[in-house]
């Protein structure tokens, strides 16, 4: 077994390794059921309620629909923000200290 093979067993065997996977795992998933909540919201709200999103704003020719869409894209882009601002700030660190631990 090589140097790199014997690292990566004692990364994976590494309770901070695996406590970190689930975190992660953990902050996905919420993350992906939060804009599939959202989206499906907004999919069963054209579905039963078309007037709603029909109705215009003021006396231009913006419909509620437009910001509402909008919002929905600026949620996917700050929910994935999130979770790169997350995962570059928090989890890489962690990761790096247990792989250094692992080569020592």
């Amino acid at each position: 077994m090589g140097s790199d093979e014997q690292a990566i067993a004692r990364v994976r065997s590494d309770p901070r390794y695996a406590a970190l996977v689930r975190r992660r795992s953990r902050l996905g998933w919420a993350l992906a059921a939060l804009m599939v909540a959202a989206f499906l919201g907004y999919i069963l709200l054209i579905a039963f309620d078309k007037a709603l999103l029909a109705a215009p704003i003021g006396a231009g020719v913006t419909s509620v629909g437009i910001p509402v869409g909008f919002g929905l894209i600026l949620l996917a882009v700050a929910l994935t923000g999130l979770y790169v601002a997350r995962a570059n700030g928090r989890y890489d660190a962690e990761l790096a200290a247990i792989l250094a631990d692992a080569r020592a």
